[in-house]
């Protein structure tokens, strides 16, 4: 994390770097930023970006794809699994539901843009609406936790009209910031309907679909992508707070048993090595990392 923090402004993509000047600074300590399940990396402020809000330094060659066809056809067919293991699956769940409780509301509505089957929210949450933007008819209509859906193909048409101002607590997106190719559109609207203190939680991991990722994506590394995410905020509307966060800390392996301990007691060493064996797995599975807009 340390050299995270230092290169924090550092981005890959090529064409894009000139959307970045000063180096960012390392988040403060917060009632934000100590949640268990979530280590600040970095906080975003204006002065941290060559342009304003307002500007758009992204170019098309930027936000190009290997496949320009129409989504619709790549999400023709539903797709019923997970796009993540399970470990970031539940760092993700347990960082919602810290979120969540400290936004201190007696029913949150939510809205999950790039919504599928499944949206990893807590269960021991009392929720309002929970709405659902996806590609696919069967996937929403699947998903238990939405209370509504809609079929909208963000790529084509960004327009969030059918929700009113000031409409949801939270907004959701899992792995699928990276595909999309009017961010500049889509953040706005976001920041339209959201309430005011409500927060946006744009979560990406490292698995994608390459052809459907934009260009400079795929040329940057995990710095570089939570950067990409970060500016989109700050040149779409006028954000309280945007921050950079690894939720999956890779966990400390226990310390191996003396061997004396090990020949008088097997199963200590079983123990162990299960154990260890399980943190190790853990440790080398997906990371999940987030970029948090607060209205």
């Amino acid at each position: 994390n340390t050299m995270m923090k230092l290169v924090c402004t550092i981005i890959a993509a090529a064409g894009s770097a000139s959307a970045f000047t000063s180096p960012l600074k390392t988040a403060g300590k917060s009632k934000h930023n100590i949640l268990q399940y979530s280590n600040s990396i970095c906080t975003f402020d204006a002065e941290d970006f060559a342009g304003k809000t307002g500007d758009w330094p992204y170019t098309d060659a930027d936000l190009n794809r290997l496949d320009n066809s129409v989504d619709t056809i790549f999400y023709d067919e539903p797709r019923f699994v997970t796009h993540i293991d399970d470990g970031a699956i539940a760092a993700l769940t347990a960082f919602y539901e810290e979120e969540f409780t400290a936004l201190n509301k007696d029913k949150l509505d939510v809205l999950d843009l790039c919504s599928s089957w499944i949206s990893h929210l807590p269960k021991d949450i009392s929720y309002g609406n929970v709405v659902g933007v996806g590609m696919n008819e069967k996937e929403l209509k699947a998903n238990e936790q939405l209370t509504n859906h809609f079929v909208q193909d963000l790529n084509i048409n960004p327009d969030l009209s059918q929700f009113e101002d000031d409409s949801f607590d939270v907004i959701c997106n899992v792995v699928s910031v990276d595909y999309l190719t009017k961010p500049l559109e889509i953040f706005q609207e976001m920041h339209r309907i959201l309430r005011p203190g409500g927060v946006s939680l744009m979560t990406f991991s490292n698995r994608l679909f390459a052809t459907k990722a934009v260009a400079m994506w795929l040329q940057a590394d995990d710095i570089g992508r939570l950067t990409i995410v970060a500016s989109y905020y700050n040149y779409s509307a006028d954000w309280k707070s945007i921050e950079a966060l690894d939720i999956k800390e890779k966990q400390p392996l226990p310390e191996r048993p003396p061997t004396a301990e090990i020949m008088k007691n097997p199963s200590l060493g079983l123990a162990w090595m299960t154990t260890a064996g399980a943190i190790q797995k853990n440790n080398e599975g997906d990371p999940m990392f987030v970029v948090k807009g607060v209205k």
